[in-house]
């Protein structure tokens, strides 16, 4: 497998870092987005959205890095990682929903902001960011896994990156124990890849 991405790209790094832990052989791609590879006809090839990633699965092509986490975990057969009882798949698929609206929205906007000059209301999307992690802090309150399962799941690596970097959008997680001990979980699972840091926000 191929993954076209770029190293400061949370949806990249989920896509990047799910490959990793399912342990899955694969050439990282990067793209060089300051120089408008992704605009690129090659590129547009294989994504008409001109975005990262793309995964490249011997001609195989898929776009969009919570198709990737899908595409990747039925790959590999039966896991942990994407359920196939129903009310457990059904939770993974609202946090995999939650990753493409509200944290795209809060915490990835607040991010680009700071990271990529990005013209989006801090304060709004600040907001948005807190509202979304006081509800998977009460969700974590009372269980390991953002979906409730005893083993971890696709839905906790679409989360994970920016909610990890939050504070590189001034999204400060300190009010958040729970949230900060899940973090700390999915970084203790074999074959982690951390997401490159910046001096932004809170951590400049």
């Amino acid at each position: 497998m191929k993954l076209y991405h770029f190293p400061l790209s949370g949806h990249a790094h989920r896509a990047a870092l799910f490959l990793s832990l399912a342990g899955v052989e694969h050439e990282l791609i990067e793209v060089d987005l300051a120089a408008g590879a992704h605009k690129q006809p090659e590129f547009l090839a294989l994504n008409a959205f001109g975005e990262v990633p793309v995964l490249d699965d011997d001609g195989t092509v898929i776009a969009d890095s919570l198709a990737i986490l899908v595409y990747v975990a039925r790959k590999i057969g039966p896991s942990h990682w994407l359920p196939t009882e129903p009310a457990d798949e059904a939770r993974v698929q609202r946090w995999l929903s939650v990753a493409a609206g509200k944290i795209a929205y809060g915490a990835c906007a607040a991010r680009l902001i700071t990271v990529f000059g990005a013209p989006f209301r801090a304060e709004e999307v600040i907001e948005r960011a807190h509202a979304t992690l006081t509800v998977m802090e009460k969700t974590l309150e009372g269980q390991r896994w953002i979906a409730g399962t005893a083993q971890p799941t696709i839905a906790d690596v679409a989360l994970y990156s920016y909610v990890e970097r939050a504070p590189e959008g001034n999204v400060d997680l300190s009010g958040y124990p729970s949230v900060r001990a899940w973090l700390r979980q999915i970084e203790s699972l074999p074959g982690f890849v951390p997401f490159q840091r910046t001096r932004a926000g809170l951590e400049a």
